[in-house]
């Protein structure tokens, strides 16, 4: 099992740095077509380089953008790669460490859990929206419900994990934080 999980985590984070590396390649085109489009005869003799060509870039970078914001969320950032405020969390005993951890856990994936179905419900109304300019890049056949379906995914595996992070505390407890200072806390 941990070896699929491994494998599922590098094709995560592939999945990411290629959504990175297209998102910066589309940033550096438009810079080139900006600064291109002074140059007035350059369309005449190369029409590929006419500015107005080039509009799906800005919603190509953006649609980018949220796709890797929820995609490495939901499957690259790890638990322990997130900003937390647990000065709290760190100088309690561990009963309550864990009641804490299941609380919130529990919360995050109910709260999550929840709002699939509104979102899905949204997301139906834009089956019938088409982006401003991607349709040039994409096909006329996307809809917006497409391009941020993304969302759904990170509802569902952030929900799932929370689940499971609150599992494990019933089953098997919590552990020691790393940067806790025990000794301080016995003396």
């Amino acid at each position: 099992m941990t070896k699929i999980l491994s494998k599922f985590t590098r094709f995560a984070e592939a999945v990411a740095a290629i959504m990175m590396a297209t998102m910066f390649l589309t940033f550096i085109l438009q810079i080139a077509v900006r600064y291109s489009a002074r140059l007035a005869w350059l369309p005449d003799i190369h029409p590929i380089f006419e500015p107005s060509n080039f509009g799906w870039t800005l919603e190509f970078c953006l649609l980018l953008w949220v796709w890797l914001v929820f995609w490495g969320n939901a499957f690259v950032v790890r638990p322990r790669d997130h900003v937390v405020f647990d000065i709290l969390l760190n100088y309690v005993r561990p009963s309550l460490r864990r009641k804490f951890i299941i609380i919130t856990s529990c919360a995050i994936c109910v709260g999550l859990f929840l709002a699939i179905e509104p979102t899905w419900a949204k997301f139906y109304i834009l089956r019938l929206k088409k982006t401003a300019t991607l349709s040039s890049l994409l096909g006329d056949w996307v809809r917006m419900r497409d391009l941020y379906s993304i969302y759904i995914i990170f509802l569902v595996v952030v929900s799932l994990r929370y689940g499971w992070a609150a599992y494990r505390a019933i089953r098997f407890g919590v552990e020691e934080p790393e940067n806790s200072n025990t000794e301080q806390k016995d003396a």
